[in-house]
């Protein structure tokens, strides 16, 4: 069994018991990890493609240490000016040991407890404001505030035929019941 996953930014084609090498992780060396984002997973001849992830699948990993790649040189030079600059990097790298791949039935990471109380008080703003201010402008000038494509997709859900070929003043004399 194998399973293409997202892991820091890149995807890696992963198995069972197999050492990846992955952009340096936050998490502390001799902790398990769950990788969410799995893009395909195969078992034998079943394929299992996601879109773009697979619902409930999981890859649990161990992170074993953390590490620095190798050197890379970078040299850049200009012919005949005297031009020559000579630059080394080394990437921070994490080694990871597989070791299992979930199809079903994985747990999703919780998510972020900042995010939701920000919706929560936009929510609440929303809900304190009268609902008569949204509706007090007159239809017409409501249509003509719109772009045709808006004006499209309310005559698309109106059930009104030929929309697609109607200019913008068509769509709201149409959209208007005039």
């Amino acid at each position: 069994m194998y399973a293409i996953v997202e892991i820091a930014g890149q995807q890696f084609k992963v198995a069972k018991d197999q050492k990846v090498y992955v952009h340096r992780l936050k998490e502390e060396e001799g902790k398990k990890v769950t990788f969410d984002q799995v893009l395909l997973i195969g078992d034998g001849e079943n394929v299992t493609v996601g879109a773009p992830a697979i619902d409930g699948a999981a890859v649990e990993a161990k992170i074993v240490k953390h590490l620095k790649g190798d050197k890379v040189i970078v040299f850049k030079k200009k012919r005949r000016k005297g031009y020559r600059v000579k630059n080394g990097h080394r990437q921070f790298l994490t080694e990871l040991v597989i070791e299992g791949i979930v199809a079903k039935g994985a747990k999703k990471p919780a998510a972020k407890k900042e995010a939701p109380a920000k919706e929560d008080s936009m929510t609440e703003k929303a809900a304190a404001k009268p609902a008569a201010t949204k509706t007090e402008a007159k239809p017409a000038e409501d249509l003509g505030s719109k772009t045709v494509a808006e004006l499209k997709a309310l005559a698309k859900d109106k059930g009104i035929s030929g929309y697609s070929s109607m200019k913008k003043a068509e769509l709201i004399e149409a959209l208007s019941g005039k």
